[in-house]
């Protein structure tokens, strides 16, 4: 009965932290370098041009790829790293959720003490 007491409150205060705002965005960022094959004096001496993308996976195995502007990149990964914070505070959550429910022995993560 502790134990779920104690999951409970746990789990009320990951969700009074939880960030619901609507910059969030599911993929990943990649730099790459682009190479012109001619007429490009930066391209001849292999420096190349860097470029963002943003690549997103759907269902069904779908990708999608979004070109990036270079003043756009600060924004896009907060808004990742919205994404994966929240993520993490839901497994979190439905964790905390399946011990209150099920009063089971909370499993401790990979690498505590």
């Amino acid at each position: 009965m502790i134990r779920n007491r104690t999951a409970k409150t746990a789990r009320d205060k990951l969700v009074s932290k939880l960030l619901l705002s609507g910059e969030l965005l599911r993929g990943s960022l990649l730099e790459r370098t682009i190479r012109h094959t001619r007429d490009c004096p930066k391209c001849a001496r292999g420096e190349g041009h860097r470029v963002f993308v943003l690549t997103v996976t759907y269902p069904g195995g779908r990708t999608r790829q979004y070109s990036v502007r270079r003043e756009k990149v600060a924004e896009v990964r907060r808004c990742l790293d919205n994404y994966q914070r929240l993520k993490q505070a839901i497994e979190s959550i439905c964790e905390l959720n399946h011990e209150v429910l099920f009063e089971c022995p909370r499993r401790r993560a990979k690498g505590s003490s």
